[in-house]
Formats: structure tokens, C-alpha cells, sequence
């Protein structure tokens, strides 16, 4: 058996301890001394207290990473490389009982009987993180390549040269960083979430983590953005085309379930826009692994003619305290108290006011005047919608009784349209369904395949007797599906 000892330089409670320590073992005790600190700080330390030698120095802290005391000094015993006992700080009694098992000597008459002692230097936050991401790495949970930056190299501006960026500044994905973000999954990071496209790139946790860190999610919503990725990946959703496209859709994140809130979401207030960390991280996170794992990068695989600022990040938490519905996940599938991410294929958001309406039947007559212009109010049965009803206007729903299914029924009749309105020619507008097709100028025409075609969500500030309309990409078989997820797996 041998006593091993973790000091540091500057812990007055080690400065009491190694004399004795240092005693002993110039006297042919079983005892290492081990330095946390510095070649220079130990040497100083030996010298101030004149011991015979010098303590060793725990290269990489590699035996206080194994023991992972809370202070120091701590007093280890050893057999066979296995842990029989151990004191940390300073305890007369303990230390004596300790070093009689390893048949150890120790003049300890005079020290204080307890003294608790100096925090371990494995207990400071930067290096806790260091040792955390090196075990991470020798256990194999982290595998993905670390880029190495030339000294004279400024981290943010190698990535945007590397191009990694979205054209904004990233967070540099540290390991120590990375393995923090993946502390909020109990997943393996080597998992499989998705292949993405357009190259098929394997995103597993560890590659979703790695461009979370860099999009500046905070660590409580990395479930979330998981969960958004497997939503993307779905052929449902057909992301392979949505890359493509010269249409300017991208990815639409609607977030509904108790988890948003204690990530600190918004789904008030501009709950659209800007502001909100856990709203913008998520969404670039996502578009990030589009670009930096699956490969799609504007003017290249990303044939956007326009683009829009969705393309950047686009998503949303749904206010559900007071919504006539249901959350939107929670219609889709996701169980009740679970929280789930709907991943929707749409342009930029567009404002329909109405100010007047008083009736759920008048305010509809609004709300599909502004689903009609999606594309171009001669185009039907092409695109699907998102309608973000504003909590104003949902008041009426709400004080109604109209579900979902009612009010999207009643869009679906209001957005019709006479047939020779939407003829080419007509007005003198060359766009529109072909005259062979126009057998009946008065029939009606409904601009969505199907009231189905019409999600509905509630967020929004109290203020404003506003909604707003997301146009979706071409829909049905030869375009894109809402796809839904639960982020329970995820956690």
C-alpha cells in the first residue's frame, strides 16, 4: 500500500501538511507527493517550506482527474492502484488512522485537529471543462476532427475563412464547449439523428452539438434543436428540394409544449423577430447542420433566386396559456405535456390586419384574403399555409368555441375564387389557370388542395389586431409536408 497525496501551491492547508508528508517520505514512506500547480509554483513552494524535495507535478492533472477530490491537500491510499480510503483537508484523527493501514508514520502534533481545506484545482470551471472534454475524447464520445488555429489566427474570422458561417460571427466549438451542450441529452453522442441532405451528411449528436455551440444555443434547448433536425431529415419534408429550390422558403420551427418556456422562448412580444436567444439559436442551429453537415450553401447547392431572412433562422414558440387550441404538436400527435417541434416549409412571414372584425366569421373573411396572396392569388392548389393568429384576434375564436377544424374550414370557403377571375389574361394579367381549364366562369375555386393545407398557430403580443401568414413551397406529393416530433426521445 503507498499513501498518495494531491497538493497545491497556493492552499495554506498544504502548506501545514507537507512538512510531515515530506518527512515521511524522506524517511522511506510509501508516499507520493503530487503538485496541481505549475514546475515554478511547486519549486517555490518547496523551497518557502524547505522540504527535502520537491513535489512531483500531476502532468495534465491526470491523477486529481482520476480521484476528483473537492480539496486539497487530499491523502489517498493506495493498493494495487485501487482506492481504500481517503482524507480530504486536514483531519488529525483521520489522517492517523489512514497512514497507520499503509504503516505510515506521520508527525502530525501541532497541526490543528480539522481544517477544511483549498478548493481542488479540478473544481475551477475552465479547467473542469478541459478535464470533462479530454475524458469525452479518450472514451470515444467525441470523434469529430478538432481544427487547429494558427497563433496568429483570430478563432472568428477562421471560421467564416473555413467557411463554416451562416455570415454571421459563430461561437468557437470548443471540446470543452461541446461536451457542456451535450450534458443536456442523455443520448450516446455517436447516435445517429439524421442524414441530412443534399450530401447525405451523417449528423450525429456530437455534429448537432457542434453547430449548436456555434449557432449560441444555450444548453437547454439542444432536445429541441435534436428534435428539429430529425423533423428536416423526414422525406416528408423534403429538404433535398427545399435546399434546391429558387423558391425562397426555408425551414419554419414551431415549438409547442411545456419545454419551451423553461428554455426561455418567446411566444409573445415579436415573438417572430428578433430578441430572443433560445428562438434565433435554435433556428440558425438547424440551418447551420444544413449547411455545415449536409453541404447546402447558397449560390452553390442552395439555388434560393432571393432567399429571405427565415433562411437565417426562423422559429417560434406557440403561446398556449391562452389559446383556443390545442398546441399545434399536440393536434399533430405529441402527447399532452410533452412538448414537440413542427417543421413547416415557408417564405417569409406577411401581416394581415384587421382591426374591425367582430365576428369569427368576419375576421376569416380577412385571414383568407391574406392566405390568397400566397404566391399569387391565381395559383391554387400549389402551396400550403401557416397562419399565426395573433392573440387578439384569436380572442373571437376562442369566445366562439371554433376549434382548429371550424376555423379552417371557414378559410378554406372564404378563400374561393370565380374561375374567370383567375384565367390567364384576365385584368390584362398574363399568370393564372389556363382558359382550357375555365369551363364555368363563376365556379368557385379554392386556393388550397384541402383545409388541411392550412396550419394554425397562436403567439403573439396582447397588442395589435394582427395575424401574420406564412406562404408555404409548392405542397403535397411533389413538394413538401409539415412534419411534427416529439422532443421526449431527445432529452
Amino acid at each position: 500500500m503507498e499513501l498518495v497525496a494531491l497538493v497545491k501551491h497556493d492552499c495554506p492547508v498544504c502548506d501545514q501538511l507537507l512538512p510531515a508528508l515530506d518527512e515521511a517520505r524522506a524517511g522511506g514512506a510509501p508516499i507520493r507527493i503530487l503538485s496541481q500547480s505549475g514546475p515554478g509554483e511547486t519549486a517555490a513552494q518547496a523551497h518557502r517550506l524547505k522540504l527535502e524535495s520537491v513535489p512531483e507535478l500531476d502532468a495534465e492533472l491526470e491523477l486529481s482527474a482520476r480521484f476528483d477530490p473537492d480539496a486539497v491537500p487530499t491523502v489517498v491510499l493506495v493498493d494495487n492502484g485501487d482506492e481504500r480510503g481517503r482524507v480530504e483537508g486536514l483531519d488529525r484523527p483521520r489522517l492517523a488512522e489512514l497512514a497507520d493501514r499503509a504503516g505510515v508514520a506521520l508527525a502530525l502534533d501541532g497541526l490543528p485537529e480539522r481544517r477544511p481545506g483549498c478548493a481542488s484545482a479540478t473544481r475551477d470551471p475552465d479547467v473542469a471543462a478541459r478535464l470533462a472534454a479530454r475524458a469525452a475524447r479518450d472514451a470515444g464520445r467525441l470523434q469529430a476532427r478538432e481544427l487547429q488555429i494558427g497563433e496568429l489566427e483570430d478563432p472568428l474570422e477562421a471560421m467564416f475563412d473555413r467557411g463554416f458561417s451562416d455570415g454571421l460571427p459563430l461561437i468557437p466549438p470548443t471540446p470543452e464547449r461541446v461536451v457542456a451542450m451535450l450534458e443536456a441529452t442523455s443520448r450516446d453522442p455517436q447516435d445517429l439523428v439524421a442524414l441530412v441532405p443534399p450530401y447525405d451528411g451523417e449528423a450525429t449528436i456530437e455534429k448537432v452539438a457542434i453547430n449548436a455551440v456555434m449557432a449560441g444555443c444555450p444548453q437547454n434547448v439542444f432536445p429541441i434543436v435534436l428534435a428539429a433536425v430529425e423533423a428536416a431529415c423526414d422525406p416528408e419534408f423534403a429538404l433535398l428540394g427545399l435546399v434546391s429550390t429558387t423558391h425562397p422558403s426555408g425551414p419554419v420551427i414551431v415549438v409547442s409544449g411545456p419545454l419551451a418556456d423553461k428554455a426561455g422562448m418567446n411566444s409573445h412580444g415579436n415573438a417572430l423577430g428578433q430578441g430572443n436567444r433560445a428562438n434565433l439559436t435554435i433556428g440558425r442551429a438547424l440551418q447551420l447542420v444544413v449547411r455545415n453537415v449536409g453541404g447546402g450553401r447558397p449560390q452553390e447547392e442552395d439555388r434560393a433566386a432571393h432567399g429571405q431572412p427565415g433562411k437565417l433562422s426562423s422559429c417560434f414558440a406557440e403561446r398556449l396559456h391562452d389559446s383556443p387550441w390545442p398546441g399545434l404538436a399536440q393536434e399533430r400527435g405529441v402527447a399532452e405535456g410533452e412538448t414537440g417541434v413542427t417543421l413547416f416549409a415557408g417564405e417569409a412571414p406577411r401581416l394581415i390586419v384587421d382591426q374591425l372584425a367582430r365576428t369569427p366569421e368576419e375576421l376569416c373573411g380577412s385571414l383568407a384574403g391574406g392566405l390568397e396572396w400566397i404566391g399569387h392569388r391565381r395559383l391554387r392548389f400549389a402551396f400550403d399555409a401557416l397562419l399565426v393568429v395573433g392573440p387578439e384576434h384569436a380572442r373571437l375564436f376562442r369566445e366562439a368555441g371554433w376549434d382548429r377544424s371550424r376555423v379552417r374550414q371557414e378559410l378554406q370557403a372564404r378563400s374561393e375564387s370565380p374561375a374567370g377571375e383567375l384565367a390567364r389574361g384576365a385584368g390584362g394579367i398574363a399568370e393564372g389557370i389556363e382558359a382550357k381549364f375555365v369551363t364555368d366562369p363563376a365556379a368557385a375555386v379554392a386556393k388550397f388542395a384541402s383545409p388541411d393545407q392550412i396550419l394554425l398557430a397562436h403567439a403573439g403580443g396582447d397588442a395589435g389586431l394582427f395575424s401574420m401568414v406564412y406562404g408555404g413551397w409548392v405542397a403535397g406529393e411533389i413538394g413538401s409536408a409539415p412534419v411534427t416530433r416529439s422532443v421526449e426521445p431527445w432529452l
